[in-house]
């Protein structure tokens, strides 16, 4: 295809050369439902609905930018994993990608434990009504005062990531007269991210204690040492963003060696394996996420055909997702503030958020769809770039998409698939304050996080 012969038209010719992007849809007023939560539609007038509500009242009583929550299907997604994993195992969803007091108590409701990295993770789980022993603590490097918290309130699994806090950890248990339950993380050589992965030793990382140089055997010598602490199993993480298991079959049998190595050394056999979470979800309609009843069957399958191949008892497995429950349950909703055409370019559409309530374009040149969702168009496509009102020129929310030509100051737009580090890595760059997180449900909205002030920023500044 020649440069002229852009499929938004000429004017679009000289902007991405051939094969370096998907054509504009056959219908920009379509709404993509692996891409959109659960409840999404448009209504008779050609407004989309979120939860039985139109966008427009939400905005004009909440205001923009706003996440808004569908919280039938977070739910949903929860059960989902629940039921795939069964009662043989356990489902943490990990606080890191959203965490709120309403979503913990969502996530205590559908039977769901709870994976936390910081002690304000921990402080929300616990002031929801979350019981410490659904709880498992992460992180590389945790403070001791978090280690303190996290035995004091009884969490249910710690996860040791060092030498140095194993030996934290273990003063800290013993001097509050406790046995702590520790998984060990271990770094099994395998990067898996989107629909490749490398099973190479993938040892340049911080996080984890390495197969390879023996560093994850001695963690298990140094952890058994201690009698403050009780060693159940090992866990281990391979990536983002994750399409298929073909990693997770290599992680297992690493983690399965170690396994039958503990066995050989020390006479015991680990009663858990927490394989992680990062599996994929839909941000555009070119992503093909896996469903939770096949990843679990696949997992499962994995475990115990490789202790099975080294003579152990499968262990009581563990995953983490976080992502693919909250992350297709969320859109931001924004208002369009300004459309700018730059002739042979591509068009510049700014809207009242940006960078500060979704880093990961910037951050991770991350991708993301879009769509007018205050109206209908019968107007044509043309490539444009939604951006922030930030002070900075990388401050991009969907790097290249089809909008209507029609598309003027004052619509609304909504980012799909926005439920996962966008709310929880939000910042007040340039003092903007965080939008609210509204969860509807069967025709009610209701703030869960509201939305900041100025007064809440000068009341922290005390000058």
């Amino acid at each position: 295809m020649s440069r002229s012969a852009h499929p938004a038209g000429p004017r679009h010719g000289d902007v991405l050369t051939e094969g370096h992007y998907q054509a504009p849809p056959s219908d920009l007023n379509a709404l993509d439902p692996k891409v959109w939560s659960a409840t999404v539609a448009r209504d008779e007038h050609g407004v989309v609905t979120v939860g039985g509500l139109d966008v427009r009242a939400l905005a004009a009583e909440f205001g923009t930018p706003a996440y808004l929550l569908d919280e039938a299907d977070f739910r949903a997604r929860a059960r989902a994993w629940r039921d795939a994993f069964g009662p043989g195992a356990d489902v943490y969803y990990a606080g890191k990608a959203f965490l709120s007091k309403a979503v913990v108590r969502w996530l205590h409701e559908e039977g769901l434990n709870l994976d936390v990295c910081s002690s304000g993770e921990l402080a929300v789980a616990l002031a929801a009504g979350m019981p410490a022993e659904r709880i498992a603590l992460h992180g590389n490097n945790k403070a001791p005062a978090e280690l303190e918290q996290a035995v004091k309130a009884g969490v249910g699994h710690i996860v040791v990531d060092s030498y140095q806090e194993i030996e934290r950890l273990a003063e800290v248990a013993a001097g509050q007269g406790v046995r702590q339950p520790v998984l060990i993380r271990v770094t099994v050589g395998v990067e898996a991210h989107t629909h490749e992965f490398i099973a190479t030793a993938h040892e340049d990382q911080k996080f984890g204690l390495s197969l390879t140089g023996g560093a994850a055997l001695e963690a298990v010598r140094r952890v058994l040492a201690h009698g403050s602490l009780e060693l159940r199993g090992i866990h281990s993480h391979i990536g983002s963003q994750i399409f298929d298991t073909a990693g997770f079959e290599v992680a297992a049998r690493r983690v399965v060696g170690l396994l039958a190595e503990i066995r050989d050394e020390h006479g015991i056999e680990l009663p858990e394996i927490d394989l992680g979470g990062g599996l994929g979800i839909a941000y555009t309609s070119e992503d093909d996420p896996r469903e939770p009843a096949e990843i679990a069957a696949s997992l499962a399958a994995i475990v115990h055909r490789e202790c099975a191949a080294a003579r152990l008892e499968a262990p009581r497995l563990s995953v983490e997702p976080g992502r693919a429950i909250v992350g297709p349950t969320t859109c931001t909703l924004y208002e369009v503030g300004t459309v700018k055409h730059l002739e042979g370019l591509r068009t510049y559409v700014s809207v009242d958020g940006g960078m500060s309530d979704n880093i990961r374009t910037a951050l991770y040149d991350a991708e993301y769809s879009v769509a007018l969702v205050s109206r209908t168009t019968a107007a044509g496509p043309m490539l444009s770039r939604v951006v922030g009102k930030h002070c900075e020129s990388g401050d991009i929310l969907v790097r290249d998409a089809f909008l209507p030509e029609d598309l003027a100051p004052g619509d609304l737009i909504a980012v799909p698939a926005t439920g996962a580090y966008c709310r929880s890595m939000a910042s007040n760059y340039n003092h903007a304050l965080k939008p609210p997180v509204v969860a509807v449900l069967d025709g009610r909205a209701r703030v869960i996080v509201r939305r900041e002030t100025e007064e809440d920023l000068l009341r922290l500044d005390i000058g």
